[in-house]
């Protein structure tokens, strides 16, 4: 029993003396890691004032005085071509242009490499590095974009008609709000580096084309059935039944001249056909279809070419938007102003290439399906033939001043049933479409056959406006009575003096003028 008590007494004693031990060797390396961690911090603590110093090292070349450079692009690094170039050439830098030397140069580490694009401007220190990107100026030479390449290249027209091929800058692109760049955008260029930096929105060429989806449809035109008739048969049915007409080997017409007296509704005309396009295309939004009204008299530019260059957009626009598969209309109003004869300038023969422009733009329009122009003239008689042939312009229309079956169709439309109508007007005759008949009528016999020569939907519509306008003065005087509201058929006729007085004044003005 003594000897067993004996044996766990002396196993105990090596327990603890075992114990002991490894607290001991514990303890050691603690002390060892102790001191492994006064190094470490040590070195941790030296490696901060070294990284200091290489902060402040980097923050001294920023250091007075700069140059200036231009960047063309920035190179990363890449495994060197062996035969080719050395290891240093492979290494990361940025091309730039410098007193009119092309150089590749360094970039400071503190820098953001994504800001360094084309044509940006930036700081080079003494040793060439570079250490700043600068905001744009916003200052340059101007150039027209001629032509789209691939890969962000544009063909651009700068002084003296001359022709370069530069690169649109990413900071070009997304200062757009589409981020699309279109022929005969205007564009700033640096031509020592290639580079379009920006493009400018100039308002020149968006005044001469007004870009619109027209909300005018057949329904809103009166007095010109028989013309509505001839252009739907003329635009609707070779673009809505294409299929139709490839079969019986029929082309659709490229253009169409509406001619005739002024005021007589050619513009609306040309408006609808975009609108009935779009709505015979199936489209829900009538924003399918696009308008291009070219006001004739503002293309014409003192300088040689600019002309050109606008009709040149214009069918440029119409192409971009056709391809698309919306419909388009160019309508260019006054077409006499600008397409004349040739060879009938008194003191310029700016049309002598003007229409030749033009036919070459018309020429061109065969590839497209979607892209008809329409001309509206009051002097059809001034147009180049050769505008007029077959193949070009071939449909012409006459848009005719309009007689009393037609007057009462305009009335109808600017007289709507919506207008008010005197009380007691529509207690005469019962009803407030019968006192609307009425009223109607009064005006067309009035005006017809007496006044015949001058109708048109535009001085039809100006004595239905004098009569309203005279119905909301009588309203007003008589301080806004129920029994004084509402168009008379005296405020109608009174318009109908009004409006005939001052179109025989304007004729006899003119008569006086060319004697």
């Amino acid at each position: 029993m003594t000897e067993e008590l004996q044996s766990k007494l002396d196993q105990a004693h090596r327990q603890i003396d075992s114990l002991r031990q490894r607290q001991r060797d514990l303890q050691q390396q603690l002390q060892t890691a102790g001191r492994h961690n006064d190094r470490l911090s040590g070195l941790l603590e030296a490696t901060k004032g070294q990284i200091e110093q290489l902060k402040e090292a980097l923050e001294a070349d920023g250091q007075t005085p700069f140059t200036f450079a231009t960047i063309i692009g920035y190179r990363p690094s890449h495994e060197a071509v062996a035969g080719r170039e050395i290891a240093a050439a492979a290494a990361p830098g940025c091309d730039v242009l410098h007193s009119g030397r092309k150089l590749r140069v360094s970039v400071s580490p503190l820098l953001d490499v994504e800001q360094l694009t084309p044509g940006s401007e930036v700081l080079l220190n003494e040793n060439y590095t570079i250490i700043a990107v600068l905001e744009p100026e916003g200052t340059g030479e101007l150039a027209r974009v001629k032509e789209i390449l691939h890969d962000d290249r544009l063909v651009v027209t700068t002084r003296g008609e001359e022709e370069r091929v530069v690169r649109l800058s990413a900071g070009a692109a997304a200062s757009q709000e589409d981020s699309r760049v279109r022929v005969g955008d205007a564009v700033v260029v640096d031509l020592r580096t290639g580079t379009a930096t920006e493009i400018v929105p100039l308002s020149e060429v968006e005044d001469v084309v007004l870009e619109e989806s027209p909300d005018v449809s057949y329904r809103d035109i009166g007095g010109l059935s028989e013309q509505i008739e001839q252009i739907r048969d003329a635009v609707e049915l070779p673009f809505l039944h294409a299929d139709l007409y490839r079969e019986h080997g029929l082309r659709a017409p490229k253009g169409i001249l509406l001619y005739g007296p002024p005021g007589c509704g050619k513009t609306m005309i040309a408006k609808a056909v975009a609108s009935s396009l779009a709505e015979g295309a199936g489209e829900d939004d009538a924003g399918s279809a696009f308008f291009l009204n070219i006001k004739g008299p503002e293309l014409l530019n003192k300088y040689v070419g600019e002309t050109e260059r606008h009709i040149r957009v214009i069918f440029s626009r119409a192409r971009e938007r056709a391809s698309a598969g919306n419909p388009v209309v160019v309508f260019f109003d006054e077409m006499e102003a600008l397409f004349r004869t040739r060879g009938t300038g008194v003191s310029s023969d700016v049309e002598t290439t003007i229409v030749p422009q033009l036919l070459a733009e018309i020429d061109g329009v065969e590839s497209l399906d979607n892209v008809i122009v329409i001309g509206a003239s009051n002097r059809e008689d001034m147009i180049d033939p050769a505008i007029l042939r077959p193949g070009r312009l071939d449909v012409k229309i006459r848009v005719q001043r309009p007689g009393p079956d037609g007057a009462r169709e305009i009335l109808a439309i600017h007289l709507g049933a919506e207008v008010p109508l005197r009380a007691s007007l529509v207690a005469e005759h019962g009803s407030h479409e019968a006192a609307r008949e009425a009223l109607i009528e009064a005006v067309v016999t009035t005006v017809y056959p007496a006044h015949a020569e001058f109708m048109s939907g535009a001085v039809l519509s100006n004595i239905v406006d004098r009569a309203k306008k005279a119905a909301i003065k009588e309203f007003l005087a008589h301080g806004q009575s129920t029994e004084a509201k509402g168009i008379t058929k005296e405020h109608l006729l009174a318009g109908v003096a009004d409006e005939m007085a001052e179109q025989r004044a304007m004729v006899a003005n003119l008569e006086g003028s060319l004697r």
